[in-house]
C-alpha cells in the first residue's frame, strides 16, 4: 500500500543514503550533493571502478569504500549494510549510482521506516503513473515478481528495485544475510520476509536515459536473476519444485505403464518403447520426491538450528 506524508527529520535521527557503483563518474557527483540533502551521511561503494567514481564521489562529500577489484553489487550492498548496522543508523536508504533513481524522492523512500510503519520499503515503479518503463521490461519484471514470491513471504510489484530503505531492526535481522551479484534485490526480499520483517512498498520514478546506459544486457541479467531465484526456490520449498513434478513425472509413467500392460494382455507382444518410457519416468519422478522430502527435512533442520 503507498505511504505518503514523510516526518520530519528530527536532530536524533540518523539516515545513511548508500550507492553501490562502478564506473559512474559521469553521475555519481550530483547524485550525492543531492542526496546529502536528505541524509546525515552519504556512502558510496566503488566497485573497482577504472575512471574517477571514487574522487568525485570524496569532492561531492561522500564517505567512500573502495573495492580493489570488482566484486559485483551484491557485496556493495552488504558492506553498505555492514557500515549502517555497525554505525548505528536508525535508516540506510540504498539508491544506484547510474542516474536512474531521483534523490529526491529518499524522504519519502525512507518515511515509513522513520515512522515505524515498515523495516524494508521498497520504491516500486509500478505503484501509480510516475515511471515509464518500457513493455519488454514490464513483462520481465512480472516474470520475476512471480518467481520471486514464490521464493518469499512477500508479494512485491517491484522485486528488483534498487531503490528501498531499511530500518536498524531489519539491518540487525540481516546480519547473516548473503548474496551475490544482481541476485540481491530478490535475495533480500526471500530473506527478511522469512523473518517476518515488515515490507512495505511506496510509488518512485525512474528513468533510463543515463549516460552509461545498463552495464548489463537486460535478457542475460534477467535469465542469470531468474535462475538464481528458481534455485531459491528449490531450497526454501523443495516440496513444490522437486515433489509436484515428480508426482507429475509418476503419474505419467504409471499411465504409459498401464497402458503397456494393457497392450501385452492384449496381444502377448511387450510394448518395448512404451515400458521402457514408462519405466523411466517413474523412476525419474520417485528420484524427484525423494530429494523433495530430503531436502524438505534439511530445511526443517536448518530451521530449527536456527
Amino acid at each position: 500500500m503507498p505511504y505518503s506524508s514523510p516526518p520530519p527529520m528530527t536532530v536524533t535521527t540518523r539516515t545513511l543514503v548508500a550507492i553501490p557503483c562502478y564506473n559512474e563518474g559521469l553521475t555519481i557527483g550530483s547524485l550525492v550533493l543531492k542526496a546529502r540533502q536528505h541524509a546525515s551521511e552519504v556512502l558510496v561503494i566503488d566497485d573497482g571502478s577504472t575512471d574517477d567514481t571514487a574522487s568525485i564521489a570524496r569532492l561531492s562529500g561522500a564517505t567512500v569504500l573502495v573495492h580493489e577489484r570488482q566484486q559485483g553489487k551484491g557485496a556493495g550492498v552488504l558492506d553498505a549494510m555492514r557500515y549502517g548496522r555497525e554505525g548505528g543508523f536508525d535508516a540506510v536508504v540504498l539508491i544506484d549510482g547510474d542516474g536512474q533513481h531521483n534523490p529526491d524522492e529518499i524522504p519519502s523512500v525512507v518515511a515509513p521506516v522513520l515512522d515505524g510503519q515498515a523495516d524494508l520499503v521498497i520504491g516500486s515503479r509500478f505503484l501509480g503513473t510516475r515511471a515509464h518503463i518500457p513493455l519488454y521490461r514490464r513483462i520481465g519484471q512480472i516474470v520475476l515478481n512471480v518467481f520471486t514470491a514464490a521464493s518469499a513471504d512477500y508479494r512485491s510489484s517491484d522485486s528488483q528495485s534498487g531503490f528501498r530503505a531499511l530500518s536498524r531492526r531489519a539491518l540487525e535481522t540481516a546480519a547473516g544475510f548473503v548474496t551475490d551479484g544482481y541476485n540481491v534485490e530478490s535475495d533480500m526480499i526471500a530473506y527478511l520476509s522469512a523473518r517476518e520483517i515488515r515490507i512495505l512498498e511506496v510509488p518512485i520514478s525512474v528513468r533510463y536515459e543515463v549516460p552509461h546506459k545498463h552495464k548489463k544486457n537486460p535478457i542475460t541479467h534477467g535469465l542469470g536473476v531468474l535462475a538464481n531465484i528458481i534455485a531459491l526456490i528449490g531450497a526454501r520449498r523443495p516440496l513444490l519444485s522437486f515433489g509436484v513434478p515428480g508426482l507429475v513425472l509418476t503419474t505419467v509413467g504409471l499411465l504409459i505403464g498401464t497402458i503397456a500392460v494393457a497392450q501385452y494382455t492384449a496381444t502377448s507382444r511387450v510394448p518395448v518403447l512404451s515400458s521402457i518410457i514408462g519405466g523411466l519416468l517413474i523412476a525419474a519422478g520417485l528420484l524427484l520426491i525423494g530429494a523433495a522430502l530430503v531436502l524438505k527435512s534439511l530445511t526443517i533442520l536448518f530451521r530449527h538450528r536456527q
